[in-house]
């Protein structure tokens, strides 16, 4: 789910994908379109070029249509689907886990146990192989505790689930999400730019984002941003969630603004264990 607004000047350029977008990776757009979710849930299809064996990251919403559509897609490149991967727990990504489960006859990873269906947990660092694709598992807590990225070694690239996303910028869902936990997990991608040479985002929702050194930078910016402007207001008497949110958000979407109070709360409670407010 995202807080998605207009980005503005110097966001890194994008191209939408439907279909293939890295050697190794192709989108299924799930239709669940909406001012959370963007154009959907991208559906991630993986595999070794020539290889049989696929993973599916985020079988995104219960929608039986989109769900066959990624069987079908896989079926139609010769793929089959042996592991299913969350990146995290919204509804969004993970409501089709269990139907798709049945469809595939595959296990479902998940850090949270509650999100598992027949397979293991996953833990930062792990390497997932199949089909000879190497899958490298990213704790990135903070959007949720139980978010999750998967670093594509191969294709220099990265699947950020809801921790980047392909356009706007994402919400810290207090009290599950903090936005220390996000700081420290957007610093960690930035690492994998620079010492990985990751250089492609491929978003749980929005396009794929072709300069992911640059996409961290802007988020980190962009966080740095908004949490001196949270400062700001509150020093200026807005003390309540709804009020800061009033004053910092007034450019976002209203629609937007339940989410905007979910990150609201937590800069708030970073500000406070910090001893700046």
């Amino acid at each position: 789910m995202s807080t998605a607004a207009a980005p503005p000047p110097g966001r890194p350029r994008d191209r939408v994908v439907s279909g293939p977008a890295t050697e190794r990776a192709v989108n299924v757009l799930a239709p669940n379109p909406s001012a959370m979710t963007l154009d959907g849930t991208n559906t991630w299809i993986l595999s070794e070029p020539g290889a049989r064996e696929a993973v599916v990251v985020d079988p995104g919403p219960p929608d039986e249509g989109h769900l066959r559509a990624v069987v079908d897609t896989a079926g139609r490149a010769g793929k089959r689907i042996v592991l299913t991967l969350l990146t995290h727990g919204h509804a969004d990504h993970s409501g089709g886990a269990a139907r798709f489960a049945e469809l595939t006859r595959t296990p479902v990873r998940a850090l949270d146990p509650r999100q598992r269906l027949g397979g293991e947990g996953l833990t930062s660092g792990e390497v997932i192989e199949v089909g000879g694709l190497e899958l490298r598992v990213v704790g990135a807590p903070g959007h949720t505790a139980d978010s999750l990225c998967f670093h594509l070694p191969a294709d220099r690239a990265v699947l950020t689930g809801d921790t980047v996303l392909g356009r706007g910028t994402t919400m810290v869902a207090h009290p599950d999400g903090r936005l220390g936990d996000y700081l420290d997990s957007l610093r960690r991608l930035r690492s994998l730019t620079v010492d990985d040479g990751v250089r492609t985002v491929l978003p749980g929702h929005g396009p794929v984002l072709e300069d992911a050194q640059g996409a961290v930078e802007f988020y980190l910016a962009h966080r740095a941003h908004r949490l001196a402007q949270v400062e700001t207001a509150v020093e200026a008497g807005h003390r309540t969630a709804p009020e800061v949110v009033a004053h910092v958000y007034a450019d976002v979407d209203r629609r937007l603004w339940p989410a905007a109070e979910l990150s609201v709360l937590a800069q708030l409670e970073y500000l406070t264990e910090h001893g700046l407010i």
